[in-house]
């Protein structure tokens, strides 16, 4: 397993320097960081052996979820201390190690070392009170960077990769009520260094950055209430990008969440489950980069009914409504899915999702000046800035959804699993040039007369702005088979098609990322629509 500290994931599309779109908890609590819009996972302090299971929701889920569940959910789920406990494994000490092969083009290294440890020990006290105590390290060698040109013929970046190491702990005591509730204190830090790729170029995240947290919550049956914190801390300097004082560009924060949610499921008769609740979020922000945004308040309320139409039919249908004090207007995300099980192993689903992604903090109050070189004829290098700036007034991305499923269990040993779905994205949110020097305007300090400035070629300001809209299809077919009782194997398939888009001049498709192609005649990738397929064996 690689340690990298940049690692982004989006569901059915292609992923940006960054990936803004996918929301990310673990046991219910928002990993999502607000500030630059993404999800570092480094900065999860979870176990992977503590992991239960991973639920994936596929397509936008705003009307139960929020904000930023844009293409999709990934919530990790823990065991509690008492499944632990129980396992007949309450302390386990795990220890993997490695090498990884460095030799690339233009540049021949020794080869890079992978080490992780981790260690959990969970109690059962008694009958009510049980704990878990987890830590871990890992670290990992820098990746291996090609020198020379790109196939365009542009040169690499030249700056080099840098390496890993991230410490973590976890805790968590559960007390479990005698009505069968549960009350849950939990709290950990994990800590990073390396890169991040952004808009404004590749931040090397200092060590001793860090992620800490704390939450509580109660539960009983569908009924819910829960608060936590996220505090993180971190510094940063760009390692292509330097500033009117010729240094590199610094990302230093400082910001802190708290969060309060509440939520039950109710059955009316026999014939409805609902399901309401909402939250309440604080953010306060303390970012070098944006130096004008200093808090953000944001809540929501959702319901929805399940619809037991008889054994054969069955009908979702609910609603969010979400209030940013970013955002001018409440946004409201519906969904309704019908469902149809002619057998109690198969499903047929037919629904319509909407979501939406807020700007995040960088988005609307980014505030920076970028000193960028240049090789004049004569002059020689030539150095003038280019701003970067937010836009205040953005709207929210805005992502609608239908899609037809089928899933569906075969003989009793192979799950299968197909949808095709249509995706419309309103308002896209993009960083992309807005103006460029010129006769008229030219540089601080141009060496040359006016009339040679280069027009349109020399950037005087990027910004953030609602593109249009983009028109995204696609299909995914999965199996997964018992072959014996020590033998399992599944395979997928996926199909992105070319996004069609509507912007404005000057903005075209390449101001947006297209999903991967694999070339049939190879494993090449391309940047074209596309498929990609694969099989896993797995032995129990």
């Amino acid at each position: 397993m690689l340690f990298r500290s940049d690692v982004n994931i989006t569901t059915r599309g292609a992923t940006s320097t960054l990936a803004t779109s996918q929301l990310a908890l673990v046991d219910g609590r928002s990993i999502y960081l607000d500030f630059f819009g993404l999800v570092m996972w480094d900065l999860v302090p979870t176990n992977p052996n503590d992991i239960k299971q991973i639920e994936v929701i596929r397509g936008p889920a705003s009307a139960v979820w929020g904000a930023n569940a844009l293409s999709g959910v990934v919530n990790v789920i823990t065991r509690t201390p008492r499944e632990v406990a129980k396992s007949g494994r309450a302390t386990t000490v795990t220890f993997s190690a490695g090498t990884f092969d460095r030799n690339v083009t233009g540049r021949d290294q020794s080869a890079g070392s992978i080490f992780q440890v981790n260690a959990t020990h969970a109690e059962a006290v008694n009958d009510r009170w049980s704990y878990r105590v987890s830590a871990g390290y890992a670290t990992q060698d820098a990746l291996p960077r090609p020198t020379g040109a790109l196939p365009s013929g542009t040169p690499y970046p030249a700056f080099g990769n840098t390496g890993t190491s991230q410490p973590k702990f976890d805790g968590r005591a559960d007390y479990d009520l005698v009505n069968g509730g549960r009350v849950t204190v939990a709290g950990g830090m994990a800590g990073t260094e390396g890169i991040i790729h952004t808009g404004i170029g590749p931040f090397d995240v200092d060590r001793g950055s860090r992620l800490g947290y704390m939450t509580a919550k109660y539960e009983k049956g569908g009924r819910r209430v829960a608060m936590f914190t996220n505090l993180l801390h971190g510094e940063a300097a760009n390692l292509l990008t330097v500033g009117p004082d010729r240094k590199p560009i610094r990302l230093d924060f400082d910001t802190k969440t708290f969060d309060i949610e509440a939520g039950d499921v109710r059955t009316i008769g026999t014939r409805h489950a609902l399901s309401y609740g909402g939250n309440y979020r604080h953010n306060a922000f303390d970012i070098s980069l944006a130096p004008n945004g200093k808090d953000r308040n944001e809540g929501g309320g959702y319901v929805q009914d399940e619809i037991f139409l008889n054994d054969r039919f069955r009908w979702i249908v609910g609603g969010r409504l979400d209030k940013f004090s970013s955002i001018d207007n409440a946004v409201f995300s519906p969904r309704t899915t019908f469902m149809y099980k002619p057998h109690k192993d198969h499903t047929f689903r037919v629904s319509y999702n909407r979501a939406f992604r807020a700007p995040s903090l960088v988005n609307n109050h980014l505030d920076v000046t970028v000193v960028t070189p240049v090789v004049l004829p004569v002059v020689g290098l030539y150095a003038f800035p280019t701003r970067a700036v937010g836009d205040p007034g953005l709207k929210q991305e805005t992502l609608t959804a239908y899609e037809i499923g089928y899933s569906g269990v075969l003989n009793r040993r192979a799950t299968v699993s197909a949808a095709v779905y249509w995706n419309k994205t309103d308002d896209a949110i993009a960083f992309t040039p807005v103006a460029a020097y010129s006769a008229s305007n030219p540089p601080p300090g141009w060496p040359l007369p006016p009339q040679f400035v280069p027009p349109g070629v020399l950037t005087s300001r990027f910004t953030y702005v609602n593109l249009g809209s983009i028109k995204d299809k696609g299909l995914e077919l999965g199996v997964d088979a018992v072959v014996t009782s020590a033998v399992s194997v599944f395979t997928n398939y996926s199909f992105q098609a070319k996004p069609v888009v509507a912007f404005p001049a000057p903005f075209s498709i390449n101001d947006v990322n297209w999903p991967a192609k694999k070339d049939r005649k190879s494993t090449r990738l391309n940047s074209s629509h596309g498929y990609i397929s694969y099989a896993v064996f797995c032995l129990k």
